[in-house]
């Protein structure tokens, strides 16, 4: 038995002699760090080469970790099928025995439901339709779909091993045990011998990428290309295909793909700069970074055809765990339309729809000036015309496309346009560049490969070095300015415009990356407002560090004062900054009378900045909002610290703060930690509790004021879900007065529901006899079936849209209890530890979380 460490929160665990080589952790990228390990090299077996690599996955407890994805399964999958082979036909891989998914079994059905989105998009007929796509088109679009998969759409159990870890140990294969030995930590027994993986990122560690950007400087014309990807999902040594399209000095994203947030400050942007993003597909290797674009303090734009969009929802919500609607808390959605010219704030934008396994669109944009219209076209995930021809086919009744549609395609993908990059990766569902050798593009860029260009390629097209820019149309005035501007317009809105223009006018500072702009404990001498970039603000006594985007002021709150500043603020990338003398800035305060307005929320504001929660990503004008309402609170050393009725975030400034799962102490917080996010997401009471375990000093800040902060609302859900977990774990399952909705007769149902279920639990512990399974069951079912048919009767008497979907849900899972009674008729010893555990798993979501979100709704 064998364990290696492949990077922050990936490992390895080789047990030869059960044929189990496991992922440890699949954040982004992470076959890709295989590759730069050699843990996966190419081999000859039989003749045919084929990739080794791992072939069983383990799942993170926790679906996200620091604002990015724990789970991304899409790609290691992808890589065991086929380019290790265990899927094609002939190849001595294909043994029959299937890859193997193992983890927690919400986190194992995620998974299995977001590896099947990544593989269809929308899987039927009635899912295309109701996206907005019309019959027709929706009839073809499923025809390619099909072709792409054989003419078999697969559910993911048929290709996975889902292998759930639901009990003490769980047998993998040939001898070999996992067991969970705690949040995120994981021990693997085999032979007397076993080795132990934490997939918890530690104090400091984020998922990394496996090349290194350097540091680079982001121009802003008026229109222009910025390549900040060339390579593809098995690329080691760049970034994967997408591009930053700058407009009227705004900056645009097309497609997020992994690590996204690198190549952003690689480029010295924030991502609060980000003005939108265009979106091609749903393929992890331009959708992996969509969480890195939820770390802002408002919604960021949106923008596909309605098909993308839906696809993309979909997998989004899978991957997650959370509903469908919670995509646009973070994304502001604006459809476009197929084949026409979308105006989207100055420039167009034409989508044209891309034969894919999954609903794509290729993307071209023009913008008008002298001579005419400048234009850039972005293909990204097209299939080659070699593939079109094979898919044509004169019988409307089989899958793949008409030659009508063939030579529409072809005739799209082949319009000229100024730049014009184009995906050559080849193989089934990629381009090739010879597909372009007439195209009368002013430029064409090839890119979306890992493997170098050939000279017939180089002929064709060239590659492109990581962030170099193809300027259509050159700026003549300067947007960091303008933009500075109007980020003092938005800060001071009192303010007259001549002062206003008075601080615009102040000088412009840079900072090369790893500049020390403010020092702790050092006087202040001037305030800069932050045009581009990033800083960190570092206080190494607290332990804290902390992310300031552009359009943040350093050092005003001490400047103000003539205080030193309390923390150091270093530039982490390229900055470019107003530079504010501090007794101009004093000056401006005074003049405008807005020194009583800082001094009241000077002491909140300071202390909201050294936090995890607010102090990053979160701009001045929306601190200055939270600061002046919270409310500050003492408390004694062993009080309980249980929010009241109203939602409310509580952060401790001052002492010690112990968080519970009921009598189980599962977190100590520090100062800048918190606790009640669970009654700002599911409502309160709150599921746990808090105990001070020395004098505290908290501040109390209401849920409404939260609720359109996007990076603040992550943050809250991260905790939430990581502490939840938690509470399963150490979950004693009996009813509490604490978990009730306030609406009697459910309360008393769900009471009911518990005991059931607890009964259940004492005949497998041995506590009552086997025969009692039987009766239990079944009452549980009678319980079941008339509470739940209460609820839905509520939610159709109010009229409320989601009435259907959740009969359907409630349908589901009472067909899915009736099948464990069956079950446990046959195979009683192995089937009813599972059914309790499911049981108390839905329990609880159902009591603590779905009828809290739904509680105003299921009154009598």
């Amino acid at each position: 038995m064998e364990k290696l460490r492949v990077t922050n929160g990936v490992f390895w665990v080789s047990i030869p002699e059960a044929d189990l080589s496991i992922l440890c952790g699949c954040p982004a990228d992470s076959v890709k760090h295989l590759m730069k390990s050699g843990l996966i090299v190419e081999k000859e077996k039989n003749g045919a080469v084929a990739q080794t690599g791992p072939n069983a996955i383990l799942l993170s407890d926790t679906n996200i970790q620091k604002g990015s994805f724990s789970n991304l399964a899409e790609f290691p999958v992808l890589q065991m099928l086929y380019l290790q082979g265990m899927i094609l036909p002939g190849h001595p891989n294909n043994t029959g025995r299937k890859p193997m998914l193992i983890g927690l079994e919400d986190q194992v059905q995620s998974q299995s439901s977001y590896i099947y989105r990544g593989t269809y998009g929308l899987a039927s007929l009635e899912e295309i339709a109701a996206s907005g796509v019309p019959d027709g088109l929706a009839r073809d679009m499923l025809r390619i779909k099909r072709w792409f998969a054989f003419d078999n759409i697969r559910r993911t159990e048929d290709l996975l091993d889902l292998r759930i870890v639901d009990r003490p140990a769980v047998e993998l294969r040939g001898g070999a045990f996992v067991r969970r030995r705690g949040f995120n930590r994981y021990e693997f027994i085999h032979g007397g011998r076993s080795v132990t993986v934490d997939l918890n990122l530690a104090d400091g560690e984020e998922y990394l990428p496996t090349y290194s950007l350097g540091f680079h400087r982001l121009h802003r014309e008026y229109f222009s290309v910025v390549h900040i990807g060339e390579g593809d999902g098995w690329d080691v040594t760049r970034p994967c295909m997408a591009s930053i399209l700058c407009f009227q000095g705004r900056v645009f994203l097309i497609d997020a793909g992994p690590n996204i947030a690198h190549s952003l400050t690689a480029l010295g942007i924030s991502i609060n700069e980000i003005d939108g993003i265009f979106h091609t597909h749903a393929h992890d290797d331009h959708f992996a970074g969509l969480t890195s674009l939820a770390g802002r303090d408002h919604r960021i734009r949106y923008y596909a055809t309605p098909p993308v969009r839906t696809s993309v929802v979909k997998k989004y919500a899978a991957l997650t765990g959370r509903t469908e609607e919670s995509f646009a808390e973070y994304f502001d959605a604006r459809d476009l339309a197929f084949d026409e010219w979308n105006p989207v704030e100055g420039m167009e934008v034409m989508p044209v729809f891309s034969p894919h396994p999954v609903e794509t669109n290729v993307l071209f944009f023009r913008a008008l000036w002298e001579g005419g219209y400048k234009s850039y076209a972005h293909l990204a995930d097209i299939s080659s015309f070699e593939v079109l021809r094979k898919m044509v086919s004169a019988d409307p009744a089989r899958n793949g496309i008409s030659q009508e549609f063939y030579d529409s395609c072809t005739r799209a993908l082949l319009q000229p346009a100024d730049i014009k990059k184009i995906d050559i990766g080849g193989g089934l569902i990629h381009g090739m560049a010879e597909d372009f050798t007439g195209d009368r593009s002013g430029r064409i860029i090839l890119a979306h490969t890992s493997a170098p260009l050939t000279a017939a390629q180089k002929e064709i097209g060239s590659g492109a070095a990581f962030a170099q820019d193809d300027v259509l149309i050159p700026t003549h005035c300067d947007y960091l300015l303008l933009s500075g501007r109007d980020c003092l317009r938005e800060y001071f809105p009192a303010v007259p415009a001549h002062d206003i223009a008075m601080l615009a006018n102040c000088p412009l500072a840079s900072f090369a990356p790893d500049a020390i702009i403010l020092r702790a404990e050092a006087p202040v001498k001037d305030v800069y407002l932050l045009l581009s970039g990033l800083v960190e603000l570092i206080d190494s006594k607290r332990g804290t560090r902390n992310m300031l985007p552009a359009g943040a002021l350093v050092g005003e709150l001490a400047g103000f004062t003539g205080e030193s500043s309390r923390r150091t603020s270093r530039a982490a990338s390229h900055v470019a900054a107003l530079r504010i003398p501090r007794e101009m800035y004093v000056e401006f305060i005074r003049r405008n009378d807005l020194s009583e307005t800082i001094r009241r929320v000077h002491d909140n504001r300071q202390f909201l900045q050294g936090t995890w929660l607010f102090g990053e990503m979160v701009s001045l004008p929306v601190q200055n909002r939270i600061a002046g309402v919270m409310e500050k609170r003492s408390v004694r050393e062993d009080e309980r610290l249980l929010p009241g009725s109203r939602p409310e975030v509580v952060l401790l400034a001052e002492g010690l703060v112990t968080v519970f799962a009921g009598s189980r102490p599962i977190e100590n917080l520090t100062p800048g930690g918190f606790f009640g996010e669970d009654t700002v997401l599911a409502g309160p009471p709150a599921a746990f509790e808090s105990r001070a375990l020395l004098d505290s000093t908290l501040y109390a800040i209401p849920g409404d004021a939260l609720a359109s902060i996007p990076i603040v609302q992550w943050k809250l859900r991260e905790t939430y879900e990581r502490r939840l977990q938690s509470l399963r774990t150490e979950f004693r399952f009996e009813w509490r007065e604490v978990y009730g909705l306030g609406i009697p007769d459910l309360d008393r149902e769900h009471a009911a529901l518990f005991q059931t279920i607890g009964g259940l639990d004492a005949v497998a512990a041995g506590r009552r006899p086997p025969a009692a399974a039987q009766e239990a069951i079944e009452k549980l079912l009678g319980i079941a079936r008339a509470h739940l048919g209460t609820e839905e009767e509520r939610m159709r008497r109010r009229g409320l849209p989601q009435a259907d979907s959740l009969a359907r849900e409630h349908g589901e899972f009472l067909k899915k209890v009736e099948g464990f009674q069956k079950f446990i008729e046959n195979a009683p010893a192995t089937a009813l530890r599972t059914t309790i555990d499911y049981l108390k798993d839905w329990a609880l979501d159902h009591a603590l979380l779905e009828n809290r979100r739904d509680r105003d709704h299921l009154g009598a």
